[in-house]
């Protein structure tokens, strides 16, 4: 294993001081927590919104805090769901008397954590809501889930929900707005490497050279089949065709398009990618609203790609496009 670390049990702790280091105009972490916030979180005066996970996804969820965004990303060990006293953690340090949304991802632990720290915040008469993102077409029921997985996707909800916070709509105007944003956001993802876990050392499932992985979730597990690899055109064509025949998107319809690298892909070939999914998604008279491209909810060191869609009406597409800045996604 070849890992720039300095050693396995300190891998969460040192990504997190360092992207503090980096960004104090954005965040900082709750001391003696793996939580972090906003930058004076106290001050806002608004719904926050909470999401988080195992680390290796970066930069979900810590690199979408920030204004029209997130108020708090919990991050647990790699590939490893948050305790509920972090989550609880992180609803402590950022509510400020107008609730609390948590966005969560559907994985079984992540689902199970969240809910306990909403429960352990509610004892406290602190107003929690919960959604729960479930985008991925690929499969039904996964390794660490039941029914579909949480995947990329999720990152329209942040940047939808957190903008409707901050115009200072209530709780639950916030969680309209993001369950909305979750019926019509849907996702789909293929690997051709392998990602590597540092406290485990070695690939976490085998790929043959000229094999792919469609399908594949974000933790590595398995999708829907393995097959030869074939050209970017007939991978996105694959991956595009599953979605589309979840029935939703249509001629005439507009939507968000985002290509997301899974951690170790280069940028040129997912702009490759997307050239195709412009090309069939014009072809079938949907119109791009808007596009992003580049690493936004990656798997450690996996190469592949993700392509999720999310239909807009007038509120989303305002929403989508309403200003955001935090280390990881600067819209203005």
């Amino acid at each position: 294993m070849k890992k720039l670390i300095n050693g396995v049990d300190n891998v969460v702790d040192e990504m997190l001081r360092g992207m503090a280091a980096a960004h104090p105009q954005y965040v900082e972490r709750v001391e003696g927590t793996d939580v972090m916030i906003r930058t004076g979180a106290k001050k806002t005066d608004k719904v926050v919104l909470i999401s988080g996970g195992g680390s290796g996804h970066e930069p979900a969820h810590g690199g979408f805090v920030g204004k029209g965004m997130l108020d708090g990303a919990v991050a647990g060990a790699v590939f490893t769901s948050p305790t509920p006293d972090q989550v609880y953690e992180a609803i402590k340090a950022t509510e400020c008397g107008k609730g609390a949304l948590l966005i969560i991802k559907n994985y079984t632990g992540d689902v199970m954590n969240f809910e306990m720290a909403a429960d352990m915040a509610s004892d406290e008469d602190i107003e929690v809501e919960k959604v729960v993102v479930a985008d991925d077409v690929a499969v039904e029921n996964s390794t660490w889930t039941t029914g579909r997985r949480g995947i990329a996707g999720t990152i329209f909800v942040h940047k939808i929900a957190g903008a409707k916070a901050e115009e200072g709509a209530s709780l639950a105007e916030v969680k309209a707005v993001a369950e909305k944003v979750i019926a019509n956001v849907r996702s789909m993802g293929m690997g051709i490497e392998p990602c590597t876990v540092p406290a485990v050392g070695k690939p976490g499932f085998e790929l043959e050279d000229d094999e792919v992985e469609i399908g594949i979730g974000i933790h590595g597990e398995p999708g829907t089949h393995k097959e030869k690899i074939g050209t970017a055109n007939a991978t996105v064509d694959q991956l595009l065709d599953k979605i589309l025949a979840e029935g939703i998107y249509g001629a005439g319809d507009k939507v968000a398009v985002m290509v997301n690298g899974m951690g170790a892909t280069p940028l040129s070939e997912l702009y490759i990618a997307n050239l195709e999914v412009a090309k069939v998604l014009a072809d079938k008279g949907i119109i791009v609203a808007k596009t992003l491209v580049g690493n936004y909810m990656t798997s450690l060191d996996m190469a592949g790609f993700s392509i999720s869609l999310l239909k807009l009406d007038d509120e989303l597409e305002a929403l989508l496009n309403a200003p955001a800045d935090t280390p990881a996604f600067t819209q203005f």
